[in-house]
C-alpha cells in the first residue's frame, strides 16, 4: 500500500537484505549474501537453530521434509519446536524495525513454507510482542499480516508474481 492507503500491485520481497552485519553470519547458498533475510526468517533459520534446541535431523532428509519434522514436533507439543519459531518470530520482530530504518513500512506480509501451520501463528505472534516491548512506536504503525493457509504456503510465487514486467 502507498502511504495514502493505496493498493500497489507489487510486494518488496526483503529477503537478501541484510539484517545480520557480522562478518561470520551466514551465507545464503542461493545468493551468496552474508547476514540476509532469508536466513533468519525461513526455513534455513529453523535447520541452523534446531541443534541448539536438541533437535537433530537424519541426514537423509531434504530442506521440506526438515521442517516438515519440525513443524510435526510442534503439532505434537514439543517445546524445543516452539522455541525454533519463537526465535524466528524475534528475527522477525527485529528485521522488521530495522528494515523501518529504510522503508515506510505500513503492512508487512508474512509468507513462506516456514509460516505453514502453527508456527506461522507463532511467528506472529512474538515478532507483535518484539515490535510492542522494544519498538512501541513502530508497532502502532506497522501492521503485521499473515495470509490463509494456502497463500503462506506460495510466499515466494506471490512474491514473483507480484514483480513488473520487463520489455
Amino acid at each position: 500500500m502507498t502511504p495514502r492507503g493505496e493498493i500497489t500491485t507489487r510486494l518488496n520481497e526483503l529477503a537478501f537484505c541484510p539484517v545480520d552485519l557480522n562478518p561470520a553470519a551466514p551465507v545464503d547458498e542461493w545468493s551468496g549474501d552474508v547476514g540476509c533475510g532469508a536466513q533468519y526468517f525461513s526455513q534455513q533459520a529453523v535447520f541452523r537453530l534446531a541443534p541448539a534446541a536438541g533437535i537433530q535431523f537424519d541426514a537423509s532428509l531434504g530442506a521440506a521434509e526438515k521442517l516438515k519434522f519440525v513443524q510435526q514436533l510442534l503439532r505434537s507439543g514439543d517445546p524445543r519446536a516452539e522455541r525454533i519459531f519463537a526465535t524466528v518470530g524475534c528475527y522477525v520482530g527485529y528485521g522488521v524495525a530495522h528494515y523501518a530504518d529504510f522503508y515506510e513500512l505500513r503492512h508487512v506480509l508474512i509468507l513462506g513454507r516456514v509460516t505453514s501451520g502453527e508456527g506461522g501463528g507463532i511467528i506472529l505472534n512474538r515478532a507483535r510482542e518484539v515490535l510492542k516491548q522494544e519498538f512501541p512506536e513502530l508497532a502502532e504503525r506497522i501492521c503485521l499480516h499473515l495470509p490463509d493457509e494456502s497463500s503462506r504456503r506460495v510466499g515466494q510465487a506471490v512474491a514473483a508474481a507480484s514483480l513488473p514486467a520487463l520489455k
